[in-house]
């Protein structure tokens, strides 16, 4: 909602989301460089903006320690609701890898620290990401797997984790493969998202995707899973509630 994809309009698109309904939105953080607008958010919606700190992994450069410094600084002056975005993603770069893995495990430690959720971003990476998961599962490590996209196998083995499924437009998708299985997992496990700007649901596939639009989402699980959408939305309401304590 910072990102420069909302400059023009992005009191506007918030607003239109609370006067749907929507009045959580639960903000991740890239890296320090959009520290500042991201704080300015929370300062013009904050009865509305929850606010995540993290070093998402696309942005895991030569400076990733210096970046990782500033989490733990951001962590350390003030209340944040969660780890995140944090995690790998190949599908940029396979080169840092290595890195990604450090600052992915690193920030998990940071998490069980301050007792709060992660928040993972997997691209090209649920090997990589189940890995370091491994070596940290515990009751402490506990969280959402972002813009889930995997199998059904790796469904089940996210939430052996303690993590629910963050489940968004690709749901709405011909071929995003997770609508034909997701009926399957108990919704005890899922919970809504949106993305934005990224991955609008049909039918405003290709556009940007803005907060308002996880009614599509909401539908569509309603659809998927033959209940109603007041069901869908109390359920995956209370599963947010318990993962970010608000």
């Amino acid at each position: 909602m910072y990102s420069e994809a909302f400059n023009e309009d992005r009191k506007a698109v918030i607003e239109r989301a609370i006067q749907l309904n929507i009045t959580r939105f639960f903000i991740p953080a890239i890296d320090s460089t959009y520290t500042e607008p991201m704080l300015q958010l929370e300062q013009d919606f904050p009865e509305h903006i929850f606010l995540m700190m993290g070093l998402h992994p696309t942005h895991v450069k030569d400076n990733y320690r210096d970046e990782l410094k500033h989490v733990e600084d951001m962590l350390a002056k003030r209340k944040f609701y969660a780890v995140g975005e944090i995690g790998i993603d190949l599908y940029w770069d396979k080169n840092t890898l290595g890195i990604q893995q450090e600052a992915f495990k690193h920030q998990i430690q940071l998490a069980k620290k301050y007792k709060l959720p992660i928040v993972i971003h997997c691209r090209d990476a649920f090997d990589e990401i189940f890995e370091v998961l491994e070596t940290e599962k515990g009751d402490d490590l506990f969280g959402i797997f972002h813009c889930f996209t995997g199998t059904i196998e790796q469904a089940h083995k996210a939430i052996s984790y303690n993590m629910k499924l963050g489940i968004g437009g690709v749901a709405t998708f011909k071929n995003g493969k997770i609508d034909q299985f997701l009926n399957e997992i108990y919704l005890k496990h899922i919970v809504l998202e949106t993305d934005a700007p990224y991955l609008a649901p049909v039918p405003f596939r290709g556009k940007r995707n803005e907060s308002a639009y996880i009614l599509h989402v909401l539908e569509k699980l309603s659809y998927i899973y033959g209940v109603s959408v007041e069901e869908i939305a109390s359920i995956t309401t209370r599963n947010s509630q318990n993962v970010f304590g608000i």
